[in-house]
């Protein structure tokens, strides 16, 4: 990168000029003219641009066992700054967007290897013969809201557009059960573990056998998502498999049918009901899901919804948080926080003061920890042990093929068994900070960019070769 020299007094008019803010330009001027630039541009490219990077210094050591020989050695006394920064691995899009690409392609493996199979994590391509639906439980309504119904007018009587800032938001605040909407939003991982056990008792009864049998001819396996609505309510999203007894490897019984299953869904979803008992001035509620249960087959004959199009939905959603209904994305100290959010909508403001309202009679739900969820305080992305891999394998898959290519590289001894065996490593690190100066964080925003657009043809490329059969080594595009 040239970098021409620019006056002190001329920054703020090139900074217009740019439509770059003064303090960030000159920043920037600053990082590119400093000693050890390329290093710094070669470490954030190996963090794939994170926004957010972790800084460590410290010292590692490679002997040889044998005879005591140094075989590698590093310090991050030569680095720029004298600091090795490392990706932060955030999985919320609005906190690292670089970061949250490398787990949004994580978690479409693993959805889609419990989908379509993949040798390489351990699933047998039968797993696609297994019945399988991807399914919507909603939550109920709080009130009467904004929104598009088929017949196209609202019933306010108007015809919103798609991103109209009104849909959502209640026809009548006044009326509107916000207390409601953040219990049910808070209790909704509660909600969803009653389903899961109610589910299975479902399909033993459909099946028409107990449920000490159905464990050993039958595993009901699922991976789900949560996903916030509009009008601030979250909803999940789940692929829901029938399995023989050792999940994804053995074949369901002839009885396991998507047919059944949806019945299964639909009358487990009808029955779990959560008793919230009265705290203070509010009464007893019985929380249940909404009446808008949704189950579509994945992926048979004259089906839309493929294996690809499933997987690539939920891990969208993986990295998101509740950023659709214009909240904050970090805990809130104080509600005073709220006057200094820019174009934070009214109704998710109601939301987030509930929350802090609630907080002193439901002490133990931690409602104003989660005011900025709105009360939900559940993981976005699980799934059941059987369904498919899991995130820490597929991040050991990564981290062994990057030592291996660091191995080369350094001419170390090839890595297995033997090669290990033969290498002591020694090493110390310490936390030193995290995050970027301002005309870092425009230079790393650069970079992730590029290597986003590069990702994407190769993902594209890699696409174009499993759809023709093509026999390929598996990477992380």
């Amino acid at each position: 990168m040239t970098v021409f020299p620019v006056a002190p007094e001329a920054v703020a008019d090139v900074a217009a000029s740019c439509g770059t803010d003064p303090v960030t330009l000159a920043d920037l001027l600053r990082v590119v003219n400093t000693p050890g630039f390329d290093r710094w541009q070669e470490q954030v490219r190996r963090t794939g641009g994170c926004s957010n990077p972790i800084h460590l210094q410290g010292w590692t050591v490679t002997k040889d066992r044998a005879t005591g020989q140094t075989l590698y050695s590093y310090s991050t006394e030569d680095e720029p700054g004298g600091r090795l920064r490392v990706a932060c691995g955030n999985r919320r899009a609005s906190r690292c967007p670089s970061c949250a690409w490398t787990y949004a392609g994580d978690a479409y493996r693993l959805i889609r290897a419990g989908l379509a199979g993949d040798e390489r994590m351990g699933i047998p391509a039968t797993v696609s013969t297994h019945p399988g639906v991807f399914a919507t439980l909603t939550a109920p309504s709080f009130g009467p809201v904004h929104n598009r119904p088929d017949s196209g007018r609202c019933r306010c009587g108007a015809v919103h557009g798609s991103d109209d800032p009104a849909l959502g938001t209640p026809l009548d605040a006044e009326r509107y059960d916000y207390a409601g909407a953040v219990l049910w939003n808070n209790h909704a991982g509660q909600l969803w573990r009653y389903f899961t056990i109610y589910l299975r008792r479902q399909v033993a009864k459909l099946a028409g056998i107990t449920q000490a049998a159905m464990r050993d001819v039958c595993r009901v396996s699922f991976g789900k998502v949560a996903e916030f609505q509009k009008r601030g309510a979250v909803h999940f999203h789940a692929i829901v498999r029938l399995d023989g007894p050792g999940g994804p490897g053995s074949a369901p019984p002839a009885w396991a049918t998507v047919e059944l299953l949806d019945a299964a869904i639909r009358a487990a979803a009808a029955r779990v009901r959560l008793e919230v008992p009265p705290a203070g001035a509010h009464p007893a509620r019985v929380l249940r899901w909404g009446r808008q249960v949704d189950v579509q087959p994945i992926g048979t004959d004259g089906q839309e919804l493929t294996e690809a199009a499933v997987a690539a939905y939920v891990a969208k959603y993986a990295t998101k948080a509740a950023e659709t209904t214009g909240t904050v994305d970090r805990r809130i100290g104080e509600l005073g926080e709220l006057d200094r959010v820019p174009g934070l909508p009214a109704h998710t403001r109601c939301l987030i003061e509930a929350c802090w309202g609630l907080a002193e009679d439901y002490p133990d739900r931690k409602l104003r920890e989660w005011a900025h969820m709105l009360g939900f305080r559940g993981h976005f992305l699980t799934k059941s042990p059987r369904y498919s891999s899991t995130f820490a394998e597929r991040r050991k898959v990564r981290a062994d093929f990057r030592a291996r290519q660091e191995r080369q590289e350094r001419g170390l001894p090839e890595s297995g068994d033997d090669a290990e065996g033969s290498t002591l490593v020694l090493a110390h690190w310490t936390y030193a900070g995290h995050g970027h100066t301002p005309g870092e964080s425009w230079l790393a925003a650069s970079i992730a960019q590029d290597i986003r657009l590069n990702r994407e043809i190769a993902r594209e490329a890699l696409a174009e070769l499993e759809a023709q059969g093509e026999d390929k080594t598996w990477t992380d595009c």
